[in-house]
């Protein structure tokens, strides 16, 4: 019996670092190892929050050039691949561009099992724990569960919740299922809670792909509050000033896709608005 133990001990993931704040340099270690959980962690450890871009692979690869550039000269070094939409295939060549620009944390957000591919960093594999319906609870998982297990994909447990957004989003029509009620975070937080009981290390709060109006700042508090898990929050994010809300209530890390798009200027303004909050959140602790 010792000798499995001792076995099981050698063998079993550990972060090479500890549970310590890490300097830039051990940082960048673990951007380069696929570490994302451990870097997260520590980011949150150190009161640091973060931007991720959205690429959605379906779209022109000379337009995610474009923004992926302008998101690496803005100092932001997450980057999400899928979304809602059937995907005619280009998951794989859209991770291959992105890395090929620079990117170091490229991370599947998979609408399917058709988006998951092997070059990716690490993957959020996700259960729609907001709805019902049972194919994106559990029957798509399994579906992509032996590819994930044989690849060297980081699997990252992640209860994604969509949440009322004044509209019918794609991710609420592809996935067919109601979404939280956006004046109701004692139901955000009990679904959160429920996830991270599940074993869900991360939670993804998203308004869905051109939302009307951002997550109220009472459902990211309340998810925030009743777990210990990583929270992202996208969707209807299109200013500094709501992305700052969203962090100022307990998002870690804010997502923006079509919003970049649709605005030149926001990815530096998001920069500059990371850069104050983190400087204020620095001070403070």
């Amino acid at each position: 019996m010792t000798e499995k133990v001792d076995s099981w001990q050698k063998n079993k993931k550990t972060s090479p670092f500890g549970h310590n704040p890490l300097s830039p340099d051990k940082i960048y270690f673990l951007c380069t190892m696929g570490l994302v959980l451990e870097l997260l962690k520590n980011r949150r450890a150190q009161h640091k929050k973060s931007v991720a871009l959205l690429c959605d692979p379906d779209i022109p690869s000379h337009q995610i050039t474009d923004q992926v550039q302008k998101a690496l000269l803005c100092g932001i070094d997450l980057f999400l691949v899928g979304g809602s939409h059937l995907s005619v295939g280009n998951t794989s060549e859209c991770v291959k561009l992105i890395k090929s620009l620079g990117a170091q944390n490229v991370i599947l957000f998979p609408g399917n099992e058709v988006q998951v591919v092997k070059e990716a960093d690490a993957i959020l594999f996700m259960s729609l724990i907001s709805g019902r319906n049972p194919d994106f609870l559990i029957s798509k998982q399994v579906a992509a569960a032996p590819f994930v297990k044989l690849s060297n994909l980081e699997a990252i447990p992640t209860g994604y919740m969509l949440v009322e957004s004044g509209k019918l989003t794609s991710a609420l029509y592809i996935s067919n299922t109601l979404p939280l009620p956006n004046n109701k975070p004692d139901i955000a937080a009990a679904t959160a809670m429920a996830g991270e009981l599940l074993g869900m290390q991360l939670f993804y709060l998203d308004a869905g792909s051109g939302a009307e109006y951002p997550i109220p700042q009472s459902i990211i508090h309340a998810v925030k509050t009743s777990t210990n898990g990583i929270l992202f929050v996208g969707g209807g994010i299109r200013t500094p000033l709501s992305a700052a809300a969203a962090w100022e209530c307990g998002a870690d890390v804010v997502v923006v896709g079509n919003g970049i798009f649709e605005d030149d200027s926001l990815m530096a303004d998001l920069s500059v608005a990371l850069k104050q909050i983190n400087q204020r959140t620095s001070v403070s602790s």
